[in-house]
């Protein structure tokens, strides 16, 4: 509806068609004014289009294309409730993350049901760019093996795990591309607070196509000049609204970005102690080479004495060279794994190759709190779960937009200049101003969808909350279980298996200097114990490892 109110002033006319012909040359550059700001009624009000459009609805797809303005963090918990429709300033939506962007943080399958799109950058694990995952419990082995007398922990200036954990921080690309999400994020809380702008409109009616036409004989006009200003109110705190929505939205990043970190350690944790079982493997194998070597110049002794055969010989000489083969593929190995800890802490080949790491596979630690505080531990520190917390926020955030989005803005139109020109007629010309207001009536469209789906996302938000939360406590649970179980399978092959092994392997060395047995049953003595020495080492891998996926599985470092 709008209400009009007007007051005409009279002032003399303008004489002769000079005078008329110069007020309607002085149109044009009014009229071409009102052609660019759009078609309007004088005295009604147009739609606010100074407003950007906020993005809504589509979600990315698996990951965005280079130099597109898609997220690095995938889907954001708690966004989805903002739908396509709503009557933002423009014409816009706030869905997903405010902004004048592709919607970081809605899921697709909310969003838009059809499309189905699968989880992006931060939703999947943090991996080294071009590396592949090594599993930390299997130890490289092409040749025999020997367990040496301590275990070599690396050189004094070595790198320890805490150094590449802080070197990866500092230096990873792949979190510092993240990071740059949150300032966006706060760019997104200031486009989001800002407020529509008033429109100007300048116009001229009734304008005669000749100099002259109009007169008493031909009466028509009188020729109007308008110039207009509709100020938009926005009398259901939309603003407000949208500006809630990007500062939780802002929230929900910053952890987010602290659970890529937490993956990203993990990713440290899993690539140093594969360098540690490698570099251990690669001791192994060198201890074992050397004491082939020892046996080979016992047994070619022996042969010349002609106490050995030659066969025996032949099966000593081909051990070393099965021995020093695996040698060779344990140093590759070694390198490998020191490549792909180097990828993580963004060095070069050339700084990879001096890469020395220090540290023990078998750490000894005080056990981790009972299984009842590791799961408080987990519930309140695991940034994931922090986030989805912050997106029920922001889930409840887009429910009060909804509903703020029911209804439009009322538009306030004053016209403070309204000029008649009469000068055709022989008489006064005229000037007015006029007041108006515009109100969209609120019948069919009230956003009732908008709404429903919003309160719809903040249940399928609690529900994935309490899913998460579900899993952290099995997650934690599962890792207590694997610390427990290697933690005690590396005590008995420690105390019991490689002693007993050892003593075994001792005798038959005993045995074959006073001629007992064969240099072949040797050599199969060699081998068993050979086996007990790589379970020991895959175990003492796996119990590293799982020390550190506790420290992962409650989102804070309890083991060292």
């Amino acid at each position: 509806m709008a209400i009009l109110m007007n007051r005409q002033s009279r002032r003399p006319a303008a004489r002769g068609r000079f005078n008329l012909g110069r007020t309607a040359l002085a149109a044009i550059p009014l009229l071409a004014l009102s052609l660019l700001a759009g078609q309007a009624h004088a005295q009604g009000p147009t739609t606010d289009t100074s407003v950007p459009n906020l993005p809504g609805g589509s979600g990315s797809a698996m990951r965005s294309p280079p130099g597109a303005s898609g997220s690095g963090f995938g889907t954001a918990p708690g966004s989805g409730g903002s739908a396509p429709g709503s009557n933002l300033p423009g014409g816009g939506v706030l869905g997903g993350r405010p902004g004048p962007y592709s919607p970081k943080g809605i899921p697709t399958t909310i969003t838009t049901p059809a499309t189905g799109a699968g989880p992006t950058a931060l939703q999947m694990p943090v991996s080294a760019p071009g590396s592949q995952e090594v599993s930390p419990t299997s130890t490289s082995f092409f040749g025999t093996l020997s367990l040496p007398s301590s275990e070599d922990i690396g050189p004094a200036d070595g790198l320890t795990l805490d150094q590449a954990i802080d070197t990866t921080l500092k230096n990873s690309l792949d979190l510092k591309q993240k990071f740059i999400e949150i300032p966006m994020a706060r760019a997104d809380v200031l486009q989001a607070n800002l407020r529509a702008n008033p429109i100007f409109y300048q116009d001229g009616q009734l304008l005669q196509y000749r100099t002259g036409e109009y007169n008493r004989q031909r009466p028509g006009g009188p020729q109007q000049f308008d110039t207009n200003i509709t100020y938009p109110l926005d009398i259901s705190q939309k603003r407000r609204a949208r500006t809630a929505v990007a500062t939780r939205a802002q929230k929900v990043l910053e952890a987010l970005y602290q659970d890529a970190v937490r993956q990203r350690i993990d990713d440290v944790y899993v690539a140093f102690v594969t360098a540690l079982n490698a570099r251990q493997t690669m001791i192994y194998a060198l201890t074992s080479v050397k004491g082939l070597r020892t046996l080979k110049t016992r047994t070619e002794e022996l042969y010349r004495n002609k106490q050995v055969t030659l066969l025996e010989l032949d099966r000593v000489e081909n051990q070393l060279r099965v021995a020093e083969l695996g040698l060779f593929d344990a140093k590759g190995a070694y390198r490998k794994s020191r490549l792909e800890l180097a990828s993580l802490m963004n060095l070069t080949v050339q700084e990879a190759d001096k890469l020395e790491i220090r540290g023990r596979i078998v750490v000894q630690a005080p056990p981790p709190p009972p299984i009842e505080d590791l799961r408080q531990i987990a519930l309140m520190e695991r940034p994931d779960i922090q986030a989805f917390r912050l997106g029920i926020a922001r889930a409840h955030a887009d429910v009060r937009l909804a509903k703020a989005n029911a209804y439009s803005d009322v538009y306030v139109l004053w016209q403070p200049y309204t000029f008649q020109d009469n000068s055709p007629y022989g008489v006064k010309s005229a000037t007015s101003w006029a007041l108006g207001v515009t109100v969209p009536l609120p019948l069919y469209n009230r956003n009732q969808g908008g709404i429903l789906r919003a309160k719809m996302n903040v249940d399928q938000s609690v529900i994935q909350l309490t899913d998460l939360e579900r899993q952290t406590v099995i997650d934690v649970e599962e890792a207590l279980q694997e610390y427990q179980v290697s933690r005690r399978l590396v005590h008995e092959l420690y105390t019991q298996v490689i002693p007993d092994a050892r003593e075994i392997l001792d005798r038959n060395y005993k045995l074959r200097d006073v001629g007992g047995i064969s240099i072949i049953d040797l050599i199969n003595a060699q081998l068993d114990f050979n086996d007990k020495v790589k379970q020991y080492l895959d175990t003492a891998i796996r119990y590293r490892r799982s020390m550190l996926s506790l420290n992962t599985a409650v989102g804070k470092r309890i083991m060292p």
